[in-house]
C-alpha cells in the first residue's frame, strides 16, 4: 500500500462513531482512488463482485479514516480475493476461517475498522461455526456476506444456500438440501445488526453499509450478487423494473412494511404474511421496528421471500445495542489489572509447581 500519515498503530486523529469509535480519523479528504490498489481486478466479465467493489471504495472516503487502519479479511471464494483490490491492509486466510482471524484482530486492536468479505459457500459450510460465534459473541465487524447461492471459484457446484432441486455439477439429479437463510441463521445466532441488499442497487447498498458501519458490534450484511457464468439470473426478479417494485418490500424503521402492489401485517396467530395493497388499511400494515429487542419478527419477516422471491424483503432487519466482546474483554483486563496491581510476570510463570532442567 501507499504512504499515509501517522502509522499503523493510529497515532493522532479523532474517534468516529458506532463501531468506529476508537479508530483514528485522517483528517485528510479522501476519493474513491485512494482505495484502489495498484492490482488488476480479476472476475469474470458481469460479475456482480465488480459492483460491490466500486460501491465500497467509493463508500469508504466517507467514513474518514486512515487507510492504514482498515483492515479486510477474506476467506476462500471469488469474493475473498476482495482484499487485494482495496488499498488498506488485508488479509486473504483459509476456507471459512475469516471471522475466527478478525476476531483475534478486532479484540485486540480497537483502534482498527475490520471487514470480513465472504460468500455463502464460504461462511455458511466449512465456516458456519465461525461465522455464528462470531455473531452471537458481538464481535466488532462488519461481516459482507456475497450470497450467489452457487460455488462459482471452484466451478458450479451446489452452495449451502442453493435452492432445492438445483441442478449443478455436483447435483446432476438436482440437490436434495434444504438451503440456508443466511438472514434467519444471523438472527438465530442473536446478531445485533442483521441487514440484505443487493449489488446492484449502489444507493441502497451504501445506505446499508452506513448502517453497519455506524453500528457497534458484530453486523452481518447479506448481498445477494450475481454470478453470471455459473447461475446467471438468479435475482432477476429483484432487478427488473417491470416488477421490482411490486415484490421488493424495504424495510425502514418506523415505516410501513409494503411495496408497490403489496403489505405486510399480522396474522391472527401473531405471524406475518403479505397480502395485496388493496385490501389492507393504512393502519393494518406492520411498521418496521428493527430496534425491537425480541428478534422473533425480525426473523418472520426474514422468511418471507419463499416461495421463491414472491416478495423480498430488503433492508435492515435488526439493529439493537449490545456490549461489543472487545468492549467486555477489556473491562476484564482491567479489571484483572486491577486486582493484581502492576504484576510480576517472572514471578507468575516461576509460580507453583515449577522445576529447572539441567
Amino acid at each position: 500500500m501507499s504512504e499515509h500519515n501517522g502509522d499503523v498503530n493510529g497515532n493522532g486523529g479523532g474517534g468516529a462513531r458506532g463501531g468506529l469509535s476508537l479508530v483514528p480519523k485522517t483528517g485528510v479528504k479522501q476519493a474513491m482512488k485512494d482505495f484502489k490498489s495498484d492490482q488488476e481486478v480479476r472476475w469474470c466479465p458481469g460479475c456482480g463482485d465488480y459492483a460491490i467493489l466500486a460501491a465500497v471504495q467509493s463508500f469508504v472516503p466517507e467514513l474518514g479514516l486512515r487507510r492504514e487502519n482498515m483492515v479486510f479479511v477474506s476467506g476462500i471464494g471469488c469474493s475473498s480475493r476482495f482484499p487485494y483490490y482495496m488499498n488498506t491492509y488485508g488479509f486473504h486466510s483459509i476456507h471459512g476461517r475469516a471471522p475466527a482471524i478478525a476476531t483475534g484482530l478486532a479484540a485486540s486492536r480497537p483502534d482498527l475498522s475490520v471487514w470480513v468479505i465472504t460468500g455463502d459457500g464460504d461462511a455458511l459450510s466449512i465456516g458456519g461455526n465461525h461465522l455464528i460465534h462470531a455473531l452471537r459473541r458481538n464481535v466488532n465487524l462488519n461481516i459482507l456476506l456475497f450470497n450467489n447461492r452457487i460455488y462459482g471459484l471452484t466451478k458450479g457446484q451446489y452452495s449451502p444456500t442453493s435452492e432445492v432441486g438445483k441442478i449443478t455439477k455436483s447435483t446432476p439429479m438436482g440437490s436434495l438440501d434444504r438451503p440456508f437463510n443466511p438472514i434467519s441463521l444471523a438472527l438465530g445466532a442473536e446478531a445485533t445488526f442483521v441487514a440484505r441488499t443487493v449489488d446492484s442497487d449502489r444507493r441502497h447498498l451504501q445506505s446499508v453499509l452506513r448502517q453497519a458501519t455506524e453500528h457497534r458490534g458484530a453486523s452481518l450484511v447479506e448481498i445477494y450478487q450475481n454470478c453470471n457464468i455459473f447461475n446467471d439470473g438468479a435475482f432477476d426478479a429483484l432487478k427488473d423494473p417491470e416488477q421490482r417494485d411490486d415484490i421488493t418490500l424495504r424495510l425502514e424503521h418506523g415505516r410501513p412494511i409494503a411495496s408497490a402492489s403489496k403489505a405486510a401485517r399480522r396474522t391472527a396467530d401473531g405471524g406475518i404474511e403479505v397480502v395485496p395493497r388493496s385490501e389492507v388499511s393504512e393502519e393494518e400494515i406492520l411498521v418496521h421496528d428493527a430496534h425491537r429487542a425480541d428478534p422473533s419478527t425480525a426473523f418472520a419477516l426474514s422468511r418471507l421471500d419463499e416461495p421463491a422471491f414472491e416478495h423480498v424483503p430488503i433492508g435492515v432487519f435488526r439493529s439493537v445495542e449490545r456490549p461489543s466482546y472487545d468492549e467486555l474483554m477489556a473491562d476484564q483486563l482491567a479489571e484483572a489489572v486491577d486486582r493484581a496491581g502492576s504484576g510480576d510476570l517472572d514471578g507468575l510463570l516461576m509460580a507453583g509447581d515449577t522445576w529447572r532442567i539441567g
